[in-house]
């Protein structure tokens, strides 16, 4: 176990000469611009993976300061007029934000967090910033509007630009194609997977490493993109109401940052993992990781999620069957209950971020498979006992107890059961009055409520709602005609769902 996932890395010699120490196919050059030798130092543009450590855009990072002989900045912003900007998003990475400006206080590093105080404010600091760097490091994150800014960034830009993917434990380019279920995905894990199982981020990336002093920000640039302030960063009522953005979603029921997803991963591996297999899509019983929020901010890494479970089960690669037959148990060699964590973990989450890096359209209805817009099609004009607008969806103003309460628990909290997430998304097609209205639908309260909407895993879950990584099912339903269906009648027989929805059904 420790030769494949060491558990410090205190002792470990100065990492100087050692390029590459994250492996090339991580690594993607955006632009043809050059390395400048003269310098002041090595840009970080973090914008995903928002997280000081098991980070191999930081590792990328720290090994070119090296190399080069220079220091190295860290630049964390935050914009306010990305889409469902609102005081839910926004306190969550700027808490985030502030942990990472704790941890690195007394790190060879210069951290410049930078909160964009009205729209449009921040055009051109990363710009201005790239003048004086050497070389540009900044994380590949497949979805949203992360692809589009860094591809925009890089080609303006007369310094050599990098992106880096630190989303997984396989890596993003492993392959190109997409697969149409999370069978032909796990099986196709289960052959090539090994090979990137040695690879990791490091668990301490300033350990043995000497960097040149932190780098000066010029004046005139703090000036005109002021650093945030600490009040700021700790994201009190008053200092988000001060920013231009949606403040009728208020913040979620849990924090954002490192030690929070710390002290989740702690909570779920000391209680949760030993009943997840079976308990964790149950409504009434609290078994869900909670880790999906830590994981889309960046709070929180998959590798580092990983080692705690090689850990726990006591497990080495040895134990991998040795052929892949595609079953979501028994390949991996450890307990059922860390078997099923992992089918979450990599196979499903995962899987979201395969289509994204390689279909552009994978929030387009256009992207489902053939056979789910067919069948769609020939039911779209089906009658509905039930048609709701926007308005009621988000309102929670239907007529069915459990479906408001799953939506209840969404605008209240940030987070939504993921059991219930199905369903969720079935009621929604049924009383929507095209699919395609159900898909806007879908996307709209998700990434408007949940904090770890936008995301690949995201995407999964509601396109799934409409056939994809699915199969035709039988008998053919009105609405659904394929479609697999779902209904809360059949969800109430078989979970516990009274407690969970007394709770969100009840005044707050």
């Amino acid at each position: 176990m420790n030769n494949l996932l060491p558990q410090s890395r205190l002792n470990e010699p100065s990492r100087v000469n050692s390029l590459p120490a994250v492996p090339s196919i991580r690594l993607r050059t955006l632009n043809d611009a050059p390395i400048q030798p003269e310098g002041d130092y090595v840009l970080y543009w973090m914008i995903a993976n928002r997280r000081v450590c098991w980070n191999y855009s930081l590792d990328r990072a720290i090994d070119l300061c090296q190399e080069l002989g220079k220091p190295l900045l860290v630049l964390e912003a935050l914009r306010c007029d990305y889409r469902w900007a609102s005081d839910r998003m926004h306190r969550f990475v700027l808490q985030g934000m502030a942990d990472n400006r704790k941890s690195l206080a007394a790190a060879p590093v210069r951290y410049y967090a930078y909160v964009e105080p009205e729209r449009n404010h921040g055009r051109g600091l990363i710009e201005e910033l790239a003048k004086r760097a050497s070389v540009v490091v900044t994380d590949d994150f497949p979805c949203f509007f992360l692809p589009r800014m860094v591809e925009s960034v890089a080609h303006w830009l007369a310094v050599k630009m990098e992106a880096v993917d630190s989303n997984g434990l396989l890596p993003l380019r492993a392959t190109e194609r997409v697969f149409a279920r999370a069978y032909d995905f796990r099986r196709w894990l289960q052959k090539h997977l090994p090979t990137y199982l040695s690879d990791h981020p490091q668990e301490e990336p300033f350990a043995g490493v000497k960097l040149a002093s932190r780098p000066a920000i010029p004046r005139q640039i703090l000036d005109r993109w002021p650093e945030a302030s600490d009040r700021l960063l700790a994201a009190t009522p008053d200092r988000l109401g001060s920013l231009p953005i949606d403040h009728a979603v208020g913040p979620a029921f849990f924090d954002g940052g490192a030690s929070p997803a710390k002290q989740t991963v702690d909570t779920f591996f000391g209680d949760r993992l030993a009943r997840y297999a079976d308990g964790r899509n149950q409504p009434d019983d609290e078994v869900a990781s909670g880790l999906s929020p830590y994981l889309h901010f960046g709070h929180l890494s998959a590798h580092e999620i990983f080692a705690r479970l090689v850990r726990c089960e006591k497990w080495s690669a040895a134990e991998l069957a040795t052929t892949s037959r595609g079953a979501r148990e028994g390949w991996w060699g450890m307990s059922p209950e860390a078997e099923s964590f992992l089918d979450q973990l990599i196979t499903w989450r995962e899987l979201g971020y395969n289509m994204c890096v390689n279909q552009d359209n994978y929030d387009q209805y256009e992207s489902l498979p053939t056979w789910a817009q067919q069948t769609l099609a020939e039911h779209t004009s089906d009658s509905r006992e039930h048609v709701y607008d926007l308005s009621q969806f988000e309102s929670a103003a239907t007529h069915d107890r459990l479906w408001n309460a799953a939506q209840t628990q969404l605008v209240r909290e940030g987070r939504m059961h993921n059991y219930l997430r199905m369903l969720w998304g079935k009621k929604i097609l049924e009383w929507s009055l095209t699919p395609r209205d159900a898909l806007a639908t879908m996307i709209h309260l998700n990434n408007k409520y949940a904090v770890d909407g936008r995301n690949p895993n995201s995407y999964s879950g509601i396109f799934w709602v409409l056939g994809r990584y699915d199969r035709a099912w039988g008998p053919e339903r009105p609405i659904f005609g394929k479609v697999r269906y779902m209904s809360s009648e059949n969800t109430a027989r078989k979970l516990n769902v009274n407690d969970y929805r007394e709770r969100f059904t009840s005044p707050e």
